[in-house]
């Protein structure tokens, strides 16, 4: 039989259960609370909380001496609740209970929220706090510019939350923790199948552009130690004999212009393409770099990171990057899959220079006078169209694969907000 429903009063909530209540967060949790750490001095070993070791239900533990943290950081005790408030680590549910802390204390980032029940169940709240309504609200009132935006302090204080009774908010946890474990394996095979597959596009792209894909034939050293042996018909080239630098300016204004961006995951894309999913929008496009189809464009920042790619497209780019122009016996596209292995991002680590990994910079003479392979102009085709092929067919295993990742993060969510929420009663078996 359906149970009884009641209107909360509250529009993104809706109706609830009879018997549940509708409170401020604040009224059963302690926000930002105070932790008396007057016991521990600077040689206590406490457990340190960087943002990013926060993960989705749990965090990577790592200690430090009390003494070598900055005061400033956040405070957090055992059995707190931790959750990040920068998006979009929040929206992807970085959140954990404080437990089996060194000294029963924590220090993180200042980027972070504490949370300490008071008359609440603190399983009930953890999951609570990940239903994809609160969620949705909260990341409403984001504030900020550019990717780090911030949830408001204000809102997650004064957000009203269902309370059921107390013996129903344990049902609802135990339920939550079995099926979200399950989902969790479930999520985590995927993504390892996914991670091999890039691997093996990896290794088939590899393979190919250094030992080209034809069987039987006389090899030779290359002079390249990542490489190794090359087939006799190929050459050794520096790339400044296989490629030009292309330096025109943009002069017209955005509204006129084929704007184009470069990432070490997708390659060379049209920014009108990005907006769709991002809403991010260029504000002009004074001073950009001309591109034409079948240049190469190369970040000097994150090239030894595989941020190079082929451009299929005329338009204009960032003046940050170098655009190529290939020679005559030159074939863009075999060229496009050789530069973003992992074995050329190490020949441009090793000419690049800096003094820090993300300011690593490979500048144009640097990068030209790589040594590379250059087979025949006939067999770069060869090794183009079997590359397309095979890499085709693994990118579509991997978007069936991601799709599915999709579908059961989503059900994940879904699950969580109909049961934190009333929508769906806990099964008989899970009530005992």
């Amino acid at each position: 039989m359906a149970r009884e429903m009641k209107n909360s009063g509250i529009e993104w909530i809706g109706e609830i259960p009879k018997e549940w209540e509708i409170m401020r967060i604040k009224h059963v949790a302690e926000f930002e609370p105070k932790c008396n750490m007057s016991e521990l001095n600077n040689d206590s070993i406490v457990t340190y909380l960087p943002m990013e070791c926060l993960k989705n239900g749990y965090f990577e533990r790592r200690e430090h001496n009390l003494g070598d943290l900055p005061a400033s950081l956040t405070h957090f005790q055992e059995n707190d609740i931790v959750m990040a408030k920068v998006t979009p680590c929040f929206e992807n549910g970085n959140i954990a209970i404080m437990q089996k802390l060194q000294s029963g204390f924590g220090v993180g980032s200042s980027e972070l929220f504490v949370l300490r029940c008071k008359k609440i169940n603190i399983h009930y709240l953890f999951w609570w706090l990940q239903n994809k309504g609160f969620v949705s609200q909260a990341c409403s009132t984001m504030t900020g510019t550019g990717g780090l935006k911030r949830i408001s302090p204000y809102f997650i204080k004064n957000c009203a939350i269902h309370m059921p009774p107390e013996l129903e908010q344990v049902r609802i946890s135990n339920f939550l923790h079995v099926q979200c474990v399950e989902l969790d394996n479930v999520l985590e095979k995927t993504h390892a199948s996914i991670e091999e597959y890039k691997k093996l596009k990896q290794t088939v792209i590899t393979q190919a552009v250094t030992k080209g894909i034809r069987d039987d034939r006389e090899m030779k050293d290359s002079g390249i130690d990542w490489i190794g042996e090359i087939p006799v018909e190929w050459e050794e080239r520096r790339i400044k004999t296989l490629f030009t630098l292309r330096d025109e300016k943009n002069f017209s204004p955005l509204e006129e212009v084929n704007l184009i961006s470069l990432y070490t995951d997708l390659g060379v894309v049209q920014h009108s393409e990005l907006e769709k999913t991002t809403g991010n929008k260029a504000s002009n496009a004074d001073g950009y770099k001309i591109v034409y189809k079948d240049d190469i464009v190369v970040n000097i920042i994150l090239c030894w990171m595989g941020a190079i790619g082929r451009s299929e497209y005329n338009g204009v780019t960032s003046p940050a990057y170098d655009i190529y122009i290939p020679q005559n016996e030159v074939l863009s596209k075999f060229y496009h899959y050789y530069f973003r292995t992992k074995g050329f991002s190490g020949d441009c680590y090793k000419r690049g220079k800096g003094i820090m990994a993300m300011r690593w910079r490979t500048y144009s003479d640097q990068f030209r006078d790589i040594k590379v392979v250059h087979p025949p102009l006939e067999e770069q085709q060869e090794i183009v169209n079997y590359l397309d092929e095979k890499c085709f067919a693994i990118d579509d295993l991997i978007a069936k694969k991601e799709q599915y990742l999709s579908e059961i993060k989503n059900y994940k969510k879904s699950l969580i907000y109909e049961y934190v929420t009333g929508k769906k009663e806990v099964p008989k078996e899970y009530q005992a």
